[in-house]
């Protein structure tokens, strides 16, 4: 009797808790429909908001102004508000300048002690050599890249972004997208109060970083480690050359330093998984003193082992690789590392970003409303087909360029890094071509292919030189097979067709190089 009563006491207990969640959901469903549904109205009558921009790094800011300007409402929800503390997105190459002016925001590239930069010095086995951004007539804007530290720049763009006033800017942090029916309606979140709110508009852009936490709810790409880039700041020091980054051919792979304020430079370099010495206890700081120093130009080690003994922040920081994937949902767009990462051996991530912002903007323009939720997936769909002539270029050159960095006793595999140091210092159009494309300065795909094929073919002439005996063809042939590895899954990760085709092409030239500045 006793044991009847209490499951029928069970089970009228989950039927209470079946009914009431039920109930909270349907209930909590019809709030949201009407907040929507509200959210809607105040559009049509000229108020409410165009779109939500999840995260204001450099792209959130950088996209909030470019709509703004357009006459868009933009809601702009950033986690924390205070100057970001970085180790990447610290230099600005020529490509991505030009993309800034276009934007409007030049002016925020100055007055944060930002540094100029011309070029690249390389060390390789005793060698040096200087190599500059070429003097291009085809390119519209003064050749050079500028470093600084990217947490002022970001507080440049958003005080940019905020000064207009149809933009915005709250701190908050967003918990999940609003969807309803396969389309994104806004987002929930926590706002500096600590109270849950909502946001609603036809239109969120999700441009929260490499660790966003939004990404998986809308698309189905995986980031993948490539390896760590462990790095810190000298200070009260200038290197000699300081227009020139250092890149150092190293062990295990490339070092780099490279002037980010008047008085400070970053260090950085390469490590990858597996065995990492630890910050913690000291054996990065030992591993970095005994192990990378000694394989530091002289003339730079003074400035390397500065930063070590004073005591400096040693960070490190994954490196990932993800290609960009359309989403199938509606109403939302990803963009930045949410959306696409490359190697940073060739620091041209906020590149590739300012591009795809110029892009998204100048189709967004023709659209009055942006309430059509078919009119923006085609918006968005086109976005991410002009895209690829740059970031497929960018996307490959970055992963093909830090392959041949990594040092290894195989010989054909040394005979590539060896030949990729020769050509860039070789002068004539062969440097030249292969520092426009570092610099994003000529964005083409076949361009692209044309130098790598001839740092393959020149790597393959040392090995052959002086006579071809038959071990070194064998090893040609294998540098040969090295070479097409390094280049033809990326290609084929990114698209040829997308890449390649003359109507693509023609589409980005024009949002990338007829563009007006704001």
């Amino acid at each position: 009797m006793y044991r009847a009563f209490t499951h029928v006491c069970l089970w009228t207990l989950l039927v209470f808790v079946v009914t009431w969640t039920v109930f909270y959901v349907n209930n909590r469903r019809k709030k949201v429909t009407k907040l929507a549904d509200v959210a809607t109205e105040e559009r049509e009558d000229g108020g409410g908001t165009d779109v939500i921009i999840v995260g204001a790094g450099v792209g959130g800011s950088a996209l909030a102004y470019a709509l703004a300007k357009d006459g868009r409402r933009v809601h702009v929800i950033e986690r924390d508000m205070r100057e970001p503390v970085r180790m990447m997105g610290e230099f600005m190459q020529p490509g991505g300048r030009l993309l800034l002016s276009k934007l409007g925001l030049q002016d925020c590239l100055e007055g944060i002690d930002e540094q100029l930069a011309t070029g690249l010095a390389v060390y390789k086995d005793g060698q040096k050599a200087l190599v500059s951004f070429p003097e291009d007539n085809d390119f519209p804007y003064e050749p050079t890249a500028r470093t600084f530290y990217n947490g002022r720049f970001v507080q440049k763009l958003r005080q940019k972004a905020s000064s207009l006033p149809n933009v915005r800017l709250e701190e908050g942090t967003v918990k999940s997208l609003i969807e309803e029916k396969g389309v994104i309606k806004g987002v929930t979140y926590k706002n500096s109060s600590g109270e849950e709110a909502t946001a609603f508009a036809p239109l969120t852009v999700v441009c929260d970083g490499c660790y966003s936490n939004l990404r998986r709810s809308v698309n189905d790409n995986n980031a993948e480690v490539l390896s760590y880039q462990v790095s810190y700041i000298s200070k009260n020091c200038q290197l000699e050359d300081p227009d020139k980054l250092k890149l150092i051919m190293s062990k295990p792979s490339f070092t780099m330093l490279y002037q980010i304020s008047s008085t400070d430079v970053r260090c950085g370099m390469e490590i990858f998984p597996g065995n990492i010495p630890s910050i913690s206890n000291g054996e990065m700081a030992a591993y970095l003193k005994n192990t990378m120093a000694p394989q530091v130009p002289p003339e730079l080690r003074k400035i390397f082992l500065k930063g070590i003994d004073d005591g400096a922040q040693i960070k490190a920081m994954p490196t990932k690789r993800m290609e960009a994937t359309l989403s199938e949902k509606q109403g939302v767009i990803v963009l930045g590392d949410a959306f696409n990462m490359r190697h940073p051996a060739i620091a041209s991530g906020m590149m590739v970003l300012l591009s795809d912002i110029l892009i998204l903007r100048r189709l967004l323009q023709p659209l009055q409303n942006l309430g059509d939720a078919n009119k923006i997936s085609e918006v968005i769909k086109s976005f991410y087909i002009i895209r690829k002539p740059m970031s497929a270029t960018v996307n490959t050159l970055g992963n093909a360029f830090s392959q041949v960095l990594i040092a290894s006793t195989d010989e054909a595999k040394e005979a590539m890094r060896q030949g990729c140091f020769d050509y860039l210092s070789s002068g004539g159009f062969r440097t030249s071509g292969m520092m426009a494309l570092l610099g994003g300065m000529n964005p083409r795909p076949l361009s692209l292919i044309f130098h790598l094929c001839g740092i393959t073919l020149s790597s393959i002439g040392q090995l052959l030189s002086p006579f071809p005996s038959p071990l070194r063809i064998w090893h040609s042939l294998r540098l040969f097979g090295l070479s097409m590895k390094m280049l033809v899954p990326h290609l084929k990760a990114e698209g040829v067709s997308q890449m390649l085709y003359p109507t693509y092409a023609a589409a980005y030239r024009k949002s990338y190089m007829a563009a007006t500045a704001l």
